[in-house]
Parts: C-alpha cells; sequence; structure tokens
C-alpha cells in the first residue's frame, strides 16, 4: 500500500512549520527530528505518512550532523557493531510497518521514550563494562532495528548507549548523526521496497530539507549556550514531552 497524502498545500505548510521546529530540537540536542516530527505531524495525518515524509530531512540533516562535529571516523571505529545490527534490524522490520496500526504505533514508541526518560531521572546511568561493551552494542543495536523498522524511532537505544560512554556533548551529538545516519538509509529503502513511500513523496520531503536545515542551524547557536548537565536535562526533558504528545493523540485524538 502506498500512503496517499491529503490535501498537499495545506499539509505541507504545517509541516513546514512543524520541520522546522523539530530541525531546531536536533539542532540543539542532536536528537529529536523523528519523535517530533511523527508526534506533531501524526495530529494532521496518519504516522506512516509523516514518516514518509520524513525519510530525506532524515537522511540530509544527519549527513551533515555527522560531517560538522567531525566524527564520522571515529563514531565508526568505535560503534560499528551497533550501527551493522541496526542496519540489519531496520532493513528487515521496515517491511512489517504497514502491519501495523497508526495507535498502536503512537502507543509503542511514547511508552518506550517514557521509559527511557523515567529510567535516566530516577536510577543511575547506565555503566556498562569494556568487556561488554561489544555485547551491549549488538542488544542495543537489535532493540534500535526492531524498533526503528516499525516507528522510525531508533534513537531511544542509541542515546541509552552513547550516555553510558560518557562523551563530550559536541562528541556525542556527532556520533549520534553517524548512527542516525546509518538508520536513515534502511528505513528510506525499507520504505520503498514495501510500498510505503514513491517518487512522489519523496519529492515532498525534498521541500522538508530547507525548514530542516533551518531549524538545525537554529538550534546548534542555543547549543553553545548549554553546559553538560543542562544539555543532559533539556534532551529527557523534550523526550518526555514528546512521549506525552504521543499517548495524548491516542487517547484524546
Amino acid at each position: 500500500m502506498v500512503v496517499t497524502f491529503m490535501e498537499p498545500e495545506i499539509l505541507l505548510i504545517i509541516a513546514a512549520s512543524i520541520f522546522l521546529f523539530a530541525g531546531t530540537i536536533k539542532g540543539l540536542i542532536g536528537v529529536g527530528l523523528p519523535a517530533a516530527v511523527i508526534g506533531l505531524l501524526s495530529q494532521f495525518t496518519d504516522p506512516r505518512q509523516a514518516i514518509a515524509l520524513l525519510l530525506i530531512p532524515l537522511l540530509i540533516s544527519n549527513i551533515f550532523q555527522a560531517y560538522k562535529n567531525g566524527m564520522i571516523i571515529k563514531a565508526f571505529k568505535l560503534f560499528w557493531p551497533i550501527m551493522l545490527t541496526m542496519i540489519i534490524g531496520i532493513l528487515i522490520f521496515s517491511q512489517f510497518a504497514s502491519q501495523f496500526s497508526a495507535d498502536l504505533m503512537k502507543i509503542i514508541v511514547g511508552l518506550m521514550i517514557m521509559i527511557f526518560v523515567l529510567a535516566n531521572v530516577f536510577a543511575k546511568p547506565l555503566i556498562i563494562p569494556d568487556k561488554l561493551d561489544r555485547p551491549a552494542q549488538i542488544l542495543f543495536g537489535a532493540c534500535a532495528g526492531v524498533v526503528g523498522g516499525l516507528t522510525s524511532l531508533w534513537s531511544p537505544w542509541l542515546v541509552i548507549y552513547l550516555i553510558s560512554k560518557k562523551l563530550p556533548k559536541d562528541e556525542f551529538v556527532g556520533a549520534l548523526g553517524l548512527l542516525l545516519l546509518a538508520g536513515a538509509l534502511p528505513l528510506l529503502v525499507g520504505y520503498w521496497q514495501a510500498g510505503l513511500t514513491n517518487p512522489t513523496q519523496l519529492g515532498y520531503s525534498m521541500l522538508m530539507v530547507v525548514p530542516t536545515l533551518l531549524g538545525i542551524f537554529i538550534g546548534e547557536k542555543g547549543r553553545n549556550y548549554l553546559s553538560a548537565e543542562q544539555f543532559r536535562k533539556l534532551l529527557l526533558f523534550i523526550f518526555f514531552l514528546l512521549a506525552l504528545n504521543l499517548i495524548r493523540t491516542v487517547i484524546f485524538p
């Protein structure tokens, strides 16, 4: 099934505003573009349609993020196991995305994000011993691949893992950008193969790159004024709000 767009002109105006806001979040904390876009745009259209519109901005923004922070080679050497496992998972499970109802997708994603936030607020930060780092990368990569393929939101699992590495905020953002880029490519392939996007929708998706990059530029300027602890708290707070919003759209449509 190919997801079709409702009232393209109206949707594009709404979408451009949402992508500008979501890009600002991504520029500020390095993550949150899919969660913000899907959480907000799903109030106007089907989540799978929101994901179809997200595909190209997600790809381009993560290329920009990974390159700008100079972490491509270093991050690849350190995190290739989680990257490879995630790619395989997304390629496989994106084929089944069309079989999930929109409301079920929202509930799964919302609960997953909320658990992640609460765990980081009320529990001690995850510490992974060096000897267990490779198995941990495979585990987190598999979880990211399964959930990412079904919902396009694989970033929470990556954030949990990267927080455990205690990277400086700019290295965190750069490494996360590469991992998100690695997931965006198989998601695009999987959605194409599953018939959830087509050339027309990809054209609409290309239009969203401009407000996304503009938002990222705005957000990056704001990141310079955040300390490491402020950065972590803002990251968790934004994720929590996005999770609440996703669940709200199901309970109070």
